[in-house]
């Protein structure tokens, strides 16, 4: 399989070298160069299926092409051996809990997926690769554990000084190894435009092969198709769902785009964000606006210029008319997501973090455009992640998970740096020298 750029003027390239530049020479970003078709056969053969099973069947489409099936065996059982339940909240209302992997958040399925997929293809090349990482929470401590070491990988995470949780941070920046942690004097689109720069300084590239391990990189974005899938596969009947999707970067959102054209029945999604609406805003005007990105409570989602953006208009050749069709937007602001996780927690007993609330909420727009039927909302974190904020709203003290409880009382090792791309190059070059 080739993979070709969202900006058009890089030539097509191969896996590997998709996955570890991660942003094409144009500075684009790659998708496969064709989708194949899931048959109604197939569609049939994954109902009732574990998770990993369904990422078997599905890799064999996004693919099979480049690697051999023992090789799929390998890497979708060892990388996504973790449960994703579909749980049932009201009549035709359901959430995919995707927060049981190692870290408690959706990331978990990309990152270790594509830690695992780097691992097999450098077997023959083991020069030392560096990944660069900007998170606004979970993508750092998913993609710390999942890269964890991994011989002949260096691990970079850039993240913002204010904006991700004490729990968050401990689970990236306590690690050491061979993963490291940045804290940027600046926000989450400073973080990931230093990543982004990065990848485009030709002579940092010449002293330093660096790879990407954000929602920008392929190797994170195909494994999120498999959960679509899955929850397909766990729905009572074969009607096809609305999809509301939290988002903030928008790799999520686009995952379930590839879902749809590979055939998965689909009504329609619903782009849930919190104030950070430059998506939903787009989809008014036909104009993108980005803009700073906002604080909020479901800080993850805090993306004013999201990079997943130019995929979702490739795919559709860049006509929002067209995207329309499949997306429709929803903005819901911090005083709302409270509200859904009181609500939901008084009526249910079920407990939500606040972007599974964004997820939530979002339903109700994707029912007005879509119509009637049965809808599916992702909840991306384990409400643990966001303790302060759920706690206050419901009123009662959280259960700690075992799998987290040591990285709480651990030993940070953090190194603060500023804006400027000049200080990312110069601890990159001196880690290397050491």
């Amino acid at each position: 399989m080739k993979y070709l750029s969202t900006a058009g003027q890089s030539p097509p390239t191969d896996l590997l070298t998709a996955l570890t530049n991660g942003i094409a020479p144009d500075g684009g970003l790659y998708l496969p160069e064709k989708f194949g078709q899931v048959p109604s056969t197939t569609l049939s053969k994954i109902k009732g299926l574990p998770f990993d099973q369904v990422a078997r069947i599905i890799s064999e489409y996004l693919l099979g092409d480049d690697l051999t099936s023992a090789e799929l065996d390998e890497l979708t059982h060892k990388s996504l051996n973790f449960s994703i339940p579909l749980c049932q909240y009201q009549q035709n209302v359901f959430g995919l809990e995707l927060f049981h992997g190692p870290t408690l958040s959706f990331k978990d399925v990309g990152a270790r997926f594509l830690a695992h997929l780097l691992d097999l293809l450098r077997k023959k090349n083991r020069k030392t690769l560096y990944i660069l990482v900007a998170t606004s929470g979970d993508t750092g401590s998913a993609v710390a554990q999942g890269f964890l070491d991994k011989e002949g990988i260096q691990t970079v995470i850039l993240y913002p000084s204010e904006g991700v949780t004490p729990l968050q941070e401990s689970q990236f920046a306590t690690l050491g190894r061979n993963v490291h942690a940045l804290k940027v004097s600046g926000t989450f689109d400073d973080c990931q435009n230093m990543v982004k720069s990065a990848f485009l300084d030709p002579e940092l590239n010449r002293q330093i092969k660096l790879g990407s391990a954000n929602s920008i990189n392929i190797g994170r974005l195909l494994p999120q198709v498999f959960y679509y899938f899955h929850a397909y596969g766990q729905l009572p009947g074969n009607e096809p769902t609305l999809f509301s999707v939290p988002s903030g970067n928008f790799g999520n959102l686009t995952a379930g785009l590839i879902a749809k054209r590979l055939g998965l029945p689909v009504r329609g999604f619903s782009a849930a964000t919190n104030i950070n609406d430059t998506v939903p805003e787009y989809l008014i005007t036909g104009h993108i606006r980005t803009r700073p990105s906002i604080r909020t409570i479901s800080n993850a989602m805090d993306v004013g210029d999201p990079s997943n953006l130019a995929r979702i208009e490739y795919l559709y050749n860049r006509d929002v008319s067209r995207i329309r069709k499949d997306i429709v937007g929803s903005v819901h602001s911090d005083e709302e997501t409270r509200l859904c996780i009181r609500e939901i927690y008084k009526s249910t007993g079920k407990i939500l973090d606040p972007h599974s609330a964004v997820g939530y909420l979002g339903i109700e727009s994707g029912l007005l455009e879509f119509g009637a039927g049965p809808s599916t909302f992702l909840m991306t974190a384990h409400p643990i992640k966001f303790r302060e904020t759920v706690e206050q709203e419901i009123d009662s003290a959280l259960e700690i998970p075992e799998i987290i409880s040591s990285v709480l009382s651990a030993k940070r090792q953090v190194v603060s740096i500023g804006t400027d791309l000049s200080e990312l190059r110069d601890f990159l070059i001196e880690s290397k020298e050491t």
